[in-house]
Formats: structure tokens, C-alpha cells, sequence
């Protein structure tokens, strides 16, 4: 039998090769750290963290780098029997410079595609993404074929029960338009009950950047937890029993990369543990900024109580 998880998360698996010299160009970079990364991933190493049993459905080449992925998600404590191999496509690898406090090109090799776009209904338990208590898939898995329609045959299947998240997560450089974008997150929308992204990631799901605005068309489909990352702004969650806006924390940023994935993974633990919308918006934010002051995404998740001395560092 297949054991319930609280968290299993589907999507982009791959390796982060981060240079170890801030403020200089690849051209110029003599040195690099290589991490576990990809959105997807991340979130569920970072719920891991807080000792919640998570997996990720995904999929790596069969090369050394898709051996990295298992060993290094076994090391975290994320279950990887739903990663599979796309024995005919490379592991994909994304390299990033690093510009503190907010520049942080990303360079992504995932040609000819990515394995975890070749995920086909059959890579897919779909007891495991019935019966987990969080659900979570991003938007970037909507962006081809054969990704999009096992994405959105997981969504059914799971029958929008709650807790079912859409990362909106858009990357301009894995779409052909923000119009297509749109057209696949729209749809997806219809079997989520909670919706996580920036203000640009907004304005490609709804079509506003406007914070409260955009949280309102969310809801308006049916969406039970808007929350909308304003960046300097902090950010605005919004629910049934009304709105939350909760203001950034002090960070000296190191890397900005992995800031977003640490939000889901707390915010996915603060859900899990019954907490008011408030504290887990703060719980989730405080992670984000956590991460946010260290060079790695999936090495830096922290802990409970590494969260919770930042919190109260800011009281």
C-alpha cells in the first residue's frame, strides 16, 4: 500500500550550479557548488525539514547528476519513489549569478526537454496524490507536453480536495507567451483550493498586478487561500475570514533564489499544523528570508527553530 505523505509535490527536479563568487559574471566565475534544486523539489525539502513526510513525482535523466537527485533527496528525508528516469534526456542543470541584493540571472539547460516535462500518466500514483493531505503543482508544469495533461489529470483525480496548491511559478523562457501561460493556469485554477505567487505571477494567472485585486479574481474562482508576494511590499494572503498582510523581515540577501521555495515549504507546515492564516503567513515569510541570507536554495531549508528565532529576533 501506498503510505500517506503530508506533502507530495510535482514538477522541476534538477541541479543548481551556483558559482561561490558573488558579484562577478560566469565569464568570470572560477568556482561553483553543486545543489539539489527545481521549484517543485525544493518545496518538498523544505517541509521535510520540519519533519513532515513529503515526496516528489518528477523525473531525472539516467546520468550522474539524476543519481545526485535520489542521493540527495534520500539525505533530506524526501521519499523518491515517484522519481522516475527519462533514460533518453539529459538531468537538467541551471547555473545562476549571483548580484546581490535582487539580481540573480538564472541560466536553464534543460534541452531537448526536461525530464520532469516528460512525465506521462503512468509516472503518476494517483492513490499517493489522492490520499496525501497537501497537494502541489506548478504552473511550469503546464508548459508542454506530456507535463501539461498529466498535471491536469492529477488536479481531477485529486478532486480539489483540500489542501491542493498551484505554485503559479511562471518562467517566461519555458513558455511560447504569457497569453499560452494564461490559458493552462486559468484551467488549473479550477482544481486548486490555494494559490501561491508574485505579483508578475499574478498578472499571467488574472491579468492584474494590482495585490488586492489580483487576490479577489483568485478567490473569484473559487480559491479558498490567495496569497500574493509583493516583494518589498511584504505579502498579502487573503481567506474566508478575510485578509492578512504581513511586512518583509530585515535580510541581508545573499541569493534571492531560493526564498520562494522556502516560503512554500513553511507555508505548507503552517497549513498542516492548524495554525491561523497570520502565523503561517509569518512562519512562511520568516523561511523565505532565511534562505534568502544564504547561497544555496535546498541546503539552506531551515528548521522550525531556525525560523522561529528569526520571527522573534523581529518582535
Amino acid at each position: 500500500m501506498t503510505p500517506q505523505f503530508d506533502l507530495v509535490t510535482m514538477g522541476r527536479v534538477g541541479v543548481d550550479i551556483y558559482p561561490l563568487q558573488t558579484g562577478a559574471g560566469l565569464e568570470d566565475v572560477t568556482s561553483f557548488g553543486k545543489y539539489l534544486g527545481g521549484t517543485a523539489t525544493n518545496v518538498a525539502v523544505a517541509a521535510a525539514r520540519y519533519g513532515r513526510r513529503s515526496a516528489v513525482v518528477t523525473k531525472t535523466g539516467a546520468d550522474p547528476f539524476g543519481r545526485f537527485v535520489h542521493r540527495a533527496l534520500q539525505s533530506y528525508g524526501v521519499d523518491d519513489r515517484f522519481v522516475g528516469v527519462s533514460a533518453h534526456l539529459p538531468t537538467p542543470v541551471t547555473f545562476c549569478e549571483i548580484f546581490p541584493p535582487d539580481d540573480f540571472p538564472l541560466y536553464f539547460y534543460r534541452f531537448p526537454q526536461a525530464p520532469d516535462l516528460d512525465l506521462h500518466p503512468s509516472d503518476v500514483d494517483l492513490d499517493a496524490v489522492r490520499a496525501t493531505k497537501i497537494f502541489w503543482v506548478t504552473a511550469t508544469g503546464l508548459c508542454q507536453e506530456p507535463s501539461r495533461s498529466t498535471t491536469l489529470d492529477a488536479l481531477e483525480a485529486r478532486g480539489r480536495k483540500a489542501i491542493t496548491v498551484l505554485d503559479l511559478d511562471y518562467r517566461p523562457m519555458f513558455w511560447e507567451s504569457r497569453e499560452q501561460a494564461h490559458e493552462w493556469v486559468s484551467r488549473a485554477l479550477d482544481h486548486v483550493t490555494i494559490a501561491v505567487g508574485n505579483l508578475d505571477e499574478a498578472e499571467t494567472a488574472v491579468a492584474t498586478r494590482e495585490p488586492r485585486d489580483a487576490a479577489k479574481a483568485l478567490r473569484d474562482r473559487g480559491i479558498s487561500l490567495a496569497v500574493i508576494k509583493q516583494g518589498p511590499r511584504g505579502v498579502l494572503a487573503v481567506d474566508d475570514s478575510g485578509e492578512v498582510e504581513v511586512p518583509p523581515l530585515p535580510v541581508e540577501v545573499v541569493n534571492g533564489l531560493g526564498a520562494g521555495d522556502a516560503f512554500g515549504g513553511a507555508l505548507c507546515h503552517g497549513l498542516l499544523s492548524g495554525w491561523d492564516t497570520e502565523q503561517v503567513i509569518r512562519f512562511a515569510n520568516a523561511a523565505g528570508a532565511h534562505v534568502a541570507g544564504e547561497l544555496a536554495c535546498s541546503d539552506a531549508m531551515p528548521t522550525e527553530e531556525q525560523v522561529l528565532e528569526r520571527l522573534n529576533q523581529n518582535v
